[in-house]
């Protein structure tokens, strides 16, 4: 009889990073307290490692299941889009910057209801090495954003390095999605 994957240690990991995502927000809401920042920034960090091992170790240790790969996306959408949402509300992100938050979110919704209609169809659309680069600055940036002004107190350009690298990933961003579109543009068009 097989063993249920439901509470692997890989898909414990992604539990985990769901549980991040109110965490993370709720310590957000003090946005003038340095104490909630930097307890933010550990706990995304945290998040954002597990996105990198509960992977690795589902393939390593052949844990893959239909419900890791399912959640496994879903989770790291909810970090980065709440994160998003929250410094932008707090103007850590502001003017200008807010459209690369919006390349981001838009990109994310494009590709996640792409893959749903090419799943129906029974097309697997793989993740792209530039997408892995993507999601890596992109949550580099997001860490140096959350840290923000309690990171510019220890050093002076962590906001705008986080600004600079979030630019980077909204460039990211745009050249994955096209990649996805591209992909499923011959299962889009109808004759």
């Amino acid at each position: 009889m097989k063993r249920s994957t439901a509470l692997s240690l890989p898909n414990l990991l992604t539990y985990g990073r769901c549980l991040a995502v109110p965490a993370v927000v709720g310590l957000l809401f003090w946005p003038n307290e340095s104490w909630a920042r930097w307890w933010a920034l550990g706990i995304f960090v945290a998040a954002a490692i597990t996105d990198y091992f509960d992977g690795y170790l589902a393939r390593a240790w052949n844990q893959q299941s239909a419900l890791g790969r399912m959640l496994d996306p879903i989770a790291d959408k909810l970090l980065v889009a709440a994160v998003l949402m929250m410094l932008v509300a707090h103007e850590t992100i502001a003017g200008w910057n807010i459209w690369a938050a919006i390349v981001i979110l838009l990109r994310e919704i494009l590709v996640s209801g792409l893959r749903e209609f090419l799943a129906e169809l029974k097309v697997s659309v793989p993740v792209s090495k530039v997408a892995k680069y993507k999601t890596t600055v992109q949550l580099v940036a997001l860490g140096f954003l959350v840290a923000g002004p309690a990171g510019d107190a220890v050093f002076p350009w962590t906001t705008l390095t986080g600004l600079v690298l979030l630019w980077a990933a909204a460039l990211l961003t745009l050249w994955t999605g096209w990649d996805y579109m591209r992909a499923g543009m011959r299962y889009l068009v109808e004759d």
